[in-house]
């Protein structure tokens, strides 16, 4: 965006006021002079947009079968912040210049990943009523008390970010600082989330240590928990990769590097969402007919307490 006002005739290249486009004629602009410095892949864009949808569906049949309503309401706003997302990259396409094109791309491609990893926060529940709530160092219900106003926080900033770009023009770094601020708390929040993550699997290893023998998994319980894992992975990737791209507003080198972007941007978030299909809580922690994962951690705990062996869940126990 250093180009923008410094453009042939005077015009604009990017803003409210933009008035430049592709068409030759008077108002001619090379997409050199546009924000982003390319003209976005419409190949590209078009298989994500193609990808978010068919992950939209698959989450969605999933959420309905197994009743895993907040599960699939996070993953739904997530994927359709992409789905729209790129969407707004498809209008850049057709004019590399479009503001409204810009900010729809960089509001949601943003937000959407703050989705899964609330999405992920929920699942933490579960996997510790599952391998025994006696390992966590807080009650199960807790860690999404504590991590999903966290993520809410982290989406809150990163959505004011792209809003304070709408009015800014580009001209001002507040917009930019703040979705940096949103970003790199949502780093640290999964951050955070991992250490107790690991925390309680030492616990647990640990337990089965004690008690000389080794309770075994279910095949299908470490598939979960290793895509779960990668989800993890590709959004923290995706993150960083984020926070550096803005660290020099959108003068930096890497924010006009298109190719930096599908890798570290699409493809690491289709990488998650599939992840997360097959990650997905309902096939192994079975139906919740709960309204609210509150009231599903609640009634198993409860389970747990009154019938669980110990070093075992009861959940454990029947998977």
């Amino acid at each position: 965006m250093a180009n923008a006002g410094h453009n042939p005739n005077g015009l604009i290249s990017y803003g409210p006021n933009e008035n430049c486009t592709l068409t030759p004629g008077p108002q001619y602009c090379p997409a050199s002079v546009g924000v982003y410095e390319y003209r976005p892949s419409l190949a590209a864009n078009s298989v994500f947009i193609a990808l978010f949808a068919i992950a939209l569906v698959i989450h969605l049949g999933l959420g309905i079968k197994y009743r895993t309503w907040a599960f699939v309401f996070a993953m739904f706003w997530g994927c359709a912040s992409e789905l729209i997302g790129y969407g707004g990259r498809v209008l850049m396409w057709e004019n590399p210049f479009s503001f409204p094109g810009f900010l729809i791309q960089i509001i949601c491609i943003t937000l959407g990943p703050a989705f899964y990893s609330a999405a992920i926060y929920l699942t933490l529940s579960k996997i510790i009523i599952f391998l025994g709530p006696q390992h966590a160092r807080f009650s199960p219900k807790l860690y999404y008390w504590i991590f999903i106003p966290c993520d809410i926080l982290s989406l809150i900033l990163q959505a004011a970010g792209g809003a304070l770009s709408s009015v800014s023009s580009g001209s001002s770094k507040i917009a930019v600082d703040v979705a940096i601020a949103g970003l790199s708390f949502q780093v640290f929040t999964l951050c955070v989330f991992i250490s107790l993550c690991i925390e309680f699997t030492i616990r647990y290893i640990r337990a089965q240590r004690d008690q000389q023998r080794k309770t075994p998994l279910p095949t299908r319980f470490k598939v979960f928990v290793a895509c779960l894992s990668l989800a993890i992975i590709c959004i923290l990737i995706r993150c960083a990769y984020r926070i550096d791209e803005l660290s020099d507003g959108y003068d930096g080198p890497l924010i006009h590097n298109e190719p930096l972007f599908i890798g570290l941007e699409g493809v690491m978030i289709v990488l998650a969402v599939y992840s997360l299909v097959i990650a997905h809580p309902g096939p192994i922690f079975g139906r919740s007919d709960a309204n609210t994962y509150e009231t599903d951690v609640t009634a198993t705990s409860d389970a747990f307490t009154e019938k669980a062996e110990p070093g075992m869940s009861t959940t454990q126990q029947s998977v």
